[in-house]
């Protein structure tokens, strides 16, 4: 793929296909592709934004043996073995939207001490993202809550459960309804992608005291 095209609406239909082996193998030729090429685009300007040597990982869902997948998505962390252990950055896709997220997953041990940072530093938090971007508290459900209705108190209970709830998680990003014409445009996708991760970096390196160097 020479060129990044965007994601069409045959993408976002891959999530509807019955059974396990049907769907993976639509996923591994029609969405993977384009998850490898952005895994490869964005590596090195998010490692220059961060200072960690980046390394993406698309998801390849090997532990699946009935249900079949209900999104895809490819990850960046500075960890050439893995990323769930880390703050990291992924873009991906479900049947509805494409979402765009700086992440903090239930396997991370970091996330006592990364919340205790972030509450630190709440105000300079709630500058940096624009209150349109959206918060999750869970990778694993497609729905998340704009930063305008959760308010400075709702960001704080998310940043607090993170601290104390053993399989809490913490996302902050975008999401992209799958009809929105920016998408079907590769050039326009770009740019907003490049934007958002403008934002979410700022997010990571406000993090980053609380995490030892990682592994590369």
């Amino acid at each position: 793929m020479n060129n990044f095209s965007g994601f069409q609406q045959e993408d976002f239909n891959v999530f509807t296909i019955d059974g396990l082996d049907e769907r993976m193998e639509a996923i591994k030729t029609i969405v993977r592709p384009k998850l490898e090429w952005l895994g490869q685009h964005f590596a090195p300007s998010l490692s220059a934004a961060t200072g960690d040597e980046m390394f993406y990982h698309v998801a390849k869902h090997a532990r699946r043996t009935v249900n079949p997948p209900d999104d895809t998505w490819v990850a960046w962390a500075g960890d050439r073995r893995g990323y769930k252990k880390h703050p990291h950055f992924q873009v991906g896709i479900w049947n509805t939207h494409l979402f765009v997220w700086f992440a903090l997953i239930y396997e991370s041990p970091y996330k006592k001490e990364i919340g205790q940072v972030l509450k630190g530093q709440l105000d300079q938090l709630l500058t940096i993202v624009p209150d349109d971007y959206r918060w999750s508290p869970d990778h694993t459900q497609p729905e998340s809550t704009p930063q305008a209705e959760l308010g400075p108190e709702g960001v704080l209970r998310l940043i607090e459960r993170l601290q104390n709830v053993k399989k809490a998680e913490l996302l902050c990003g975008i999401t992209i309804d799958r009809h929105d014409p920016v998408l079907a445009d590769g050039k326009q996708l770009l740019e907003r992608l490049q934007h958002t991760f403008s934002v979410l970096t700022k997010l990571y390196n406000l993090s980053k005291p609380a995490v030892s160097s990682p592994t590369s």
